[in-house]
């Protein structure tokens, strides 16, 4: 999440109510807001720190909380960020929050290791850590593209950096990927069609439910705890 003359007014995901079956991006959302919404609801207490919130498009899972801050490294398309950083340097005491989320950010931070260091000295003792971020996705905010991780890479780098592990959920399994690659491979004049777009993605959404496999994901949510 450095900057790195990046643009203002970047445009970022709005609203997870509105991901469909005819979106490109479903096989891919759909899962990933499913496992956000449980790891939030289960987990995430007091006060949060998104770091990368871009345009918060999973605040109001928060509601519950006590307080719900954003940080990002440039300022949204809608204004949203609460504190412009860098996520390996966050202006914010040690010990002040619960529960610290970043969703799909950790590709970008070319120092990721600073950036959960950051979230480890800003949680409480006990406080939680929801990350999430790809196995595979296509390069995307070129230059600032620099990860992907496996469900043992996001192990490593997080007991490395003083989490305890409590859950590990891949987003999808290897039917989802392949629609979503189908998506990204073929052709934009076949792809732009909204009716290709919902019959690849129930096809494969239906085949990804009933044959399930985990060995090749989009996606994972991690929910790590400061012990």
């Amino acid at each position: 999440m450095e900057n790195n003359k990046r643009p203002e007014k970047l445009s970022r995901f709005m609203d997870f109510r509105q991901v469909n079956k005819s979106d490109s991006y479903f096989l891919v959302l759909a899962p990933l807001i499913e496992a956000l919404k449980s790891s939030i609801s289960q987990y995430a207490n007091g006060k949060v720190l998104d770091i990368g919130c871009g345009n918060k498009p999973y605040q109001e899972l928060f509601a519950h909380c006590e307080n719900y801050l954003g940080c990002d490294v440039v300022q949204s398309s809608e204004n949203l960020v609460d504190i412009i950083c860098d996520a390996s340097s966050i202006p914010l005491a040690d010990l002040s929050m619960d529960t610290v989320v970043s969703t799909q950010t950790i590709e970008h931070v070319a120092d990721y290791r600073g950036m959960l260091g950051e979230a480890f000295r800003i949680l409480k003792k006990g406080g939680i850590m929801i990350l999430s971020g790809p196995m595979y996705w296509h390069i995307h905010e070129a230059p600032h593209d620099y990860y992907r991780f496996t469900k043992f890479g996001f192990q490593y780098i997080l007991e490395n950096a003083g989490f305890e592990i409590v859950e590990i959920n891949p987003n999808g399994g290897k039917w989802a990927l392949f629609g979503q690659m189908v998506i990204h491979t073929l052709p934009q004049e076949i792809v732009r069609r909204k009716w290709f777009r919902k019959w690849n993605n129930r096809f494969f959404h239906w085949l990804d439910k009933k044959y399930f496999d985990d060995v090749n994901t989009t996606n994972y949510v991690v929910v790590a705890k400061k012990c």
